[in-house]
């Protein structure tokens, strides 16, 4: 049986990697500065959650909650 905890650090991947190609997507599309800007924000966005989650899942295979 999966850990709750456990499923929403995967949903938290999955949304960065949406989030990621969001980003590089709207960037290619962007009309304006304010756009190419937004875009850059949801992709730092991605990286600092996909970074963290990570960190997470890491921490918690180490402890062995991680199933």
């Amino acid at each position: 049986m999966t850990r709750k905890c456990n499923e929403h650090i995967r949903e938290c991947l999955d949304l960065a990697s949406k989030l990621s190609l969001l980003s590089e997507e709207g960037e290619q599309d962007a009309e304006d500065n304010g756009c190419a800007v937004l875009y850059c924000i949801v992709r730092d966005c991605a990286y600092k959650i996909r970074a963290k989650a990570e960190s997470e899942k890491e921490s918690h295979r180490l402890s062995g909650k991680w199933i």
